[in-house]
């Protein structure tokens, strides 16, 4: 479900989201309760309070279930990212039982209700240790309270089977099920209630005084969020610093996959969720880099610029283009971006410069674009290197390597494109190169080891820049910092 278009606002400059779900009184409830508290809190501050309100109909989910309910609330807190809303209310107590997966899924705030009720009874009811909770049967049965209400200091109690469902007791019009949850809580010793449902809060009130006191949750769920906000603290846990990758796919399409296993490979993690978060835009279609540069083809500036926007428009916090040539057009797209792309040749020369800092020629196999257009030369020079090329009938083995009718980009690991790269190599060796870098995404998928001994008997160490680029994305993305940020 969608959330509708702002249904009340004040003008304040916080934007509070309120997320109905399986509490149908509760959206209404705390909306009242914040226009209540805001105003006098806030004083000369401001924000805005937009509205989910969930709405059935025959094209609507039934979130009677707790799956349907997980996705409304998902949905619906998408919905309030568009609409540039920074924390989330979730009135409906059952909500908190998948929050932590909310969490780990949004950059939100989603105001923690447990702390609020927790800090709540501490507060008001300093005395207090016997809770009776008069809950919804989903939230008894998760033990959701548990984590928040530490044995030593808490004793929960609930109220006996016939009685123990808050759904049940606000579907009961006689109120006979609710006198009797209370008076079950009573003879238990309860010292304060916990009713967790909006309509239970509204019984109580109706039916009152009561001789055992209760919280009003949406009132202290409010005021909680409102002081927490103002006073500049987290109300959540941190989410995780982890940054997610965003790939720059099919530049060429086995690179991208390449590309993929070395990120896998570079991350320590002893479990799946321990991987990094990654999104790929594959985009085969993105015209041809080379061929842009020094036979007239299309340009490719567009494709790529709107491929970065579409891996920023899904989240990423830094862009990986696994393609040499790429990197000619990167300058005139970064500055449009609002997220880095890490530069690849840039990485790999740094790394060259901290692993043989006594070398000063470093071979240079790429396609004849980047050759042309002078990328890898430049970043060299800014490290003070020299950049080494294969004599020309050599430049053409490495772009039959890379492009020929047998070549890797026609899904060939073997064969002539071997040979071709390398004769290309020892014509390097030859002239004296110790390092070479592949300067060519697909390069690196015709050599199985990394160091060649050439036909001089010269070993060759091959440098890998995806492999380069891989390990920096991880380790920036570890980190939580992405370059130049």
């Amino acid at each position: 479900m969608t959330a509708r278009a702002p249904t009340s606002a004040i003008v304040f400059d916080r934007s509070f989201g309120v997320i109905g779900g399986a509490d149908p009184l509760a959206n209404a409830d705390v909306i009242a309760k914040l226009m209540q508290t805001l105003p006098t809190a806030l004083h000369a501050h401001s924000a805005d309070v937009i509205v989910d309100e969930p709405r059935f109909g025959d094209d609507e989910p039934d979130i009677g279930t707790l799956s349907e309910l997980k996705l409304h609330v998902f949905d619906a807190v998408q919905q309030l990212r568009r609409q540039c809303v920074d924390t989330v209310l979730l009135p409906c107590m059952t909500s908190h039982t998948f929050a932590a997966e909310l969490r780990s899924n949004t950059d939100l705030l989603i105001v923690d209700l447990l702390a609020a009720l927790r800090e709540h009874l501490r507060r008001e009811h300093p005395h207090a240790r016997r809770i009776g909770m008069i809950v919804p049967a989903a939230v008894r049965k998760s033990r959701l309270f548990d984590p928040y209400f530490d044995a030593a200091e808490f004793t929960l109690l609930y109220p006996s089977a016939v009685c123990a469902d808050a759904d049940a007791l606000v579907r009961d019009g006689s109120g006979m099920l609710l006198h009797a949850a209370l008076e079950d809580l009573a003879a238990q010793r309860a010292d304060v209630i916990v009713p967790g449902l909006t309509g239970i809060v509204a019984q109580l009130k109706r039916t009152g005084p009561h001789a055992t006191p209760y919280v009003d949750c949406n009132l202290a769920y409010v005021e909680y969020a409102v002081s927490v906000c103002l006073a500049g603290a987290a109300v959540q846990p941190a989410p995780p610093e982890r940054l997610k990758i965003g790939i720059v796919g099919g530049v060429g399409p086995a690179a991208t996959v390449d590309f993929l296993s070395k990120i896998v490979r570079n991350t320590p993690a002893a479990r799946d969720q321990e991987h990094l978060k990654v999104i790929v835009e594959q985009n085969p279609q993105i015209p041809d880099r080379t061929g842009n540069l020094i036979g007239g083809g299309l340009d490719p500036t567009i494709a790529l610029y709107a491929t970065c926007k579409k891996l920023e428009a899904g989240d990423a916090d830094l862009i990986a283009i696994p393609c040499n040539t790429a990197h000619a057009f990167v300058a005139r797209i970064q500055r449009r971006l609002d997220i880095p792309i890490v530069n690849m040749l840039t990485e790999t020369v740094r790394y060259i410069r901290a692993m043989f800092p006594d070398l000063r020629d470093i071979g240079v196999l790429a396609t004849s674009g980047t050759v042309a257009s002078g990328v890898y030369r430049d970043a060299l020079n800014a490290c003070e290197l020299r950049q080494v090329l294969p004599n020309p009938v050599m430049q053409e083995r490495v772009m039959c390597a890379i492009y020929g009718e047998r070549g890797v980009k026609a899904g060939y690991t073997s064969g002539t494109c071997v040979d071709d790269l390398h004769l290309a190599i020892d014509d390097l060796a030859a002239r004296g190169v110790d390092v070479v870098i592949l300067g060519c995404t697909e390069l690196p998928l015709l050599v199985d080891n990394p160091h060649y001994r050439a036909a001089n008997g010269r070993t060759i160490t091959l440098v890998d820049p995806s492999d380069v680029l891989a390990q920096c994305c991880v380790a920036y993305a570890l980190a939580g910092r992405a370059p130049g940020r």
